[in-house]
């Protein structure tokens, strides 16, 4: 049997690269949304004078063009392929904002293996991403936030519900399009999910939070740089909390919140962003009941929500973005003039006729896949108010 010969065509040149990471393929959770990011990122870094590296393996995305980047490599979005890359390329640093869950999970072996991560730092992530040291943090700011308990066992969950108080969200850290999440009303229905979970995601800490019943929902993206610190948009959620923000309509800028609402808002966004030392994007999300905001959650990286916010005010966030994470520029050396009359909803898209056994009731775990936008003038928009009529419907329930 003849000796292989293995031939590697990828030449790296001298140039100082940065490497993007994508999201891979389309999921539940994750798709077209993130291409749209990583390919303003793309621009980005090149107008910085750097050389643009792609790693993602989906053909049905603009980031995979083979003009887009400086050089593109189609592999899968795993540890073990980008390694190979990066041992090669030898890389100034690599951006896991712009490609969703997918790409943030690889920031603990690049810190692992002291690879630059582009942005926020690892340690920034795992305590947004870690439920249990998020909750810590916030206590710590002294911002609401829903009660919770951390548990490994059902015996653990059992008593953390009884302290914390049912209804409870059981949820698992570092997870996509809230897989596996649910809300339960009593312990038996709580056993069956805490065992669920343990059978799924053998190791992963479970945590317990009190659930909101009856409650607005809204989010906030921006962007920090280490001292200026700017809201892209307030987006107000028409179905309430519970159903998870992938599938819900969501309204862009707000409009039922009080002016006092959306500055508690904003003042809590930007002491996470700063607690975190976030360097670049942030999406928080926020529940309102009975006048008091509480925070859900933050994502340290581009959300959903980032493309439709840019696509809706016309003003490159993705672009900016990318410069404040590499040092670039700071949030001063630009203008933003938004460019929306009127409202834009975002709008989520279902596939329920290509999966007709799926059960289509919404709820904390994403269905949605895939979303629009619909301008509308005012809210007398017949489409807005029969949205309107629908969130009466939920809340009735």
């Amino acid at each position: 049997m003849a000796n292989t010969i293995l031939h590697n065509e990828s030449i790296p040149s001298q140039r100082k690269k940065i490497i993007v990471l994508g999201s891979g393929p389309n999921r539940i959770g994750q798709g077209i949304e993130f291409d749209y990011c990583c390919v303003h990122g793309l621009l980005a870094i090149k107008e910085c004078g750097y050389e643009a590296i792609m790693v993602n393996c989906n053909p049905e995305t603009v980031s995979t063009d083979f003009d887009m980047a400086d050089k593109l490599y189609f592999e899968p979005v795993n540890w073990e392929h980008l390694w190979e890359i990066i041992e090669l390329e030898q890389p100034y640093g690599v951006i896991v904002q712009l490609g969703g869950q997918t790409a943030l999970k690889l920031a603990k072996r690049l810190h692992e293996k002291g690879i630059r991560i582009i942005g926020s730092s690892f340690d920034s992530m795992d305590i947004a991403e870690d439920r249990g040291r998020f909750s810590d943090l916030l206590k710590e700011l002294e911002i609401p936030y829903p009660k919770y308990g951390t548990a490994y066992t059902t015996d653990d969950a059992i008593e953390v519900a009884k302290e914390v108080g049912y209804p409870v969200l059981v949820r698992p850290s570092y997870v996509l399009g809230g897989q596996r999440m649910r809300i339960v009303i009593n312990e038996t229905e709580l056993e069956s999910a805490v065992l669920s979970l343990i059978k799924h995601l053998p190791g992963n800490k479970i945590l317990i939070d009190h659930f909101l019943d009856r409650c607005q929902e809204a989010e906030i993206d921006a962007i920090y740089d280490g001292e200026n610190f700017h809201v892209m948009g307030v987006m107000e959620h028409i179905e309430p909390a519970g159903i998870h923000s992938g599938d819900s309509h969501a309204v862009l800028p707000e409009f039922n919140l009080t002016p006092m609402i959306v500055a508690t808002m904003e003042e809590y966004a930007k002491k996470i962003a700063k607690a975190l030392k976030i360097q670049g994007l942030i999406n928080i999300q926020f529940a309102i009941k009975d006048g008091k905001v509480f925070v859900i959650e933050a994502n340290p990286r581009a959300s959903r929500t980032t493309p439709f916010i840019a696509k809706a005010y016309q003003i490159p966030y993705l672009n900016v973005a990318t410069k404040v994470m590499m040092g670039v520029n700071k949030l001063t050396d630009f203008t933003f003039e938004k460019k929306l009359t009127g409202y834009a909803i975002k709008e989520p898209v279902f596939s329920f006729s290509k999966f007709p056994n799926v059960n289509k009731e919404l709820g904390p775990e994403m269905k949605s896949t895939g979303e629009a936008i619909r301008f509308i003038k005012n809210l007398r928009d017949p489409y807005f108010r029969q949205l309107y009529k629908d969130r009466s419907m939920y809340l009735s329930k």
